[in-house]
């Protein structure tokens, strides 16, 4: 690996066309199932997706009175993410198992791109930017089904001027669409920046005196205690924005 940026790569795994195609035609069968969809992004999140449901599945599968370490440590994530949950949204928690699965799998890939030579899902813009949109449009029509056109009134705040209206609705329209782009831009630009710094790190210690070597392991066990902490921190202030949203989406009037 000779560049910082090297392991945010997206490789693709395609090497060739199966013998057992089913019955399927070769090429639906090399577009579809093997081809460009199959990647490093796929696979990671596979993985770690597969992981964080065997972990429920582990967490839920024993009795409740004879709770293991497994399901308090279930118990805690749950606790921990309904509770900054029910500070945003108050009463209304039909978005909490949502968003509680959010904090979980946000937090999960932030914290496998800490493990050496592996894939930080979270560190391309495609994921972050796909996520936030997802969420942002998803409140939008939940608003607007809801609400109807009265969910308009989120861009015309209450008790503004009439001559400044026209001026004030552009603003916040051009806000709320920024919304996604500044929320993708936030979680990506983080995991990207600490992944890169601990690369560079690392790579002062090629060729260097005992001394210099030390020095660095010591800065890298440092920063990836920093890292540790901004990747628990970045998947909450996700979910603390998205509750936002979801607020405006519940309540479009300002």
């Amino acid at each position: 690996m000779f560049s910082p940026l090297e392991q945010f790569e997206n490789h693709f795994f395609y090497r060739g066309l199966t013998q057992l195609d089913f019955g399927l035609c070769p090429s639906i069968v090399k577009n579809v199932f093997l081809g460009d969809t199959l990647s490093t992004i796929m696979v990671t999140t596979f993985v770690t997706v597969g992981s964080l449901f065997l972990f429920l599945w582990l967490g839920f599968s024993r009795p409740l009175v004879k709770a293991g370490k497994i399901q308090s440590l279930l118990e805690a994530w749950w606790v921990a993410a309904a509770g900054v949950i029910r500070q945003q949204l108050g009463l209304d928690q039909r978005f909490t198992p949502l968003l509680v699965w959010t904090f979980g799998w946000l937090a999960l890939h932030n914290l496998v791109g800490l493990v050496p030579y592996n894939f930080t899902i979270t560190a391309h813009l495609s994921t972050t930017l796909f996520l936030a949109l997802g969420f942002n449009l998803g409140f939008f029509f939940w608003g607007l089904y809801h609400h109807g056109y009265r969910f308009f009134g989120l861009f015309v705040p209450s008790g503004a001027p009439v001559f400044l209206l026209p001026l004030i609705v552009v603003i916040e329209v051009v806000s709320y669409c920024i919304r996604p782009i500044s929320l993708a831009l936030r979680l990506f630009a983080n995991m990207m920046a600490g992944h890169t710094l601990m690369h560079i790190l690392v790579g002062f210690t090629v060729g260097a005196p005992l001394f210099t070597t030390l020095v660095v392991l010591v800065a890298v066990f440092a920063v990836t205690l920093l890292e540790f902490g901004i990747a628990l921190l970045q998947a909450y202030v996700f979910v603390v924005l998205c509750c936002i949203y979801i607020r405006d989406a519940l309540e479009p009037g300002h």
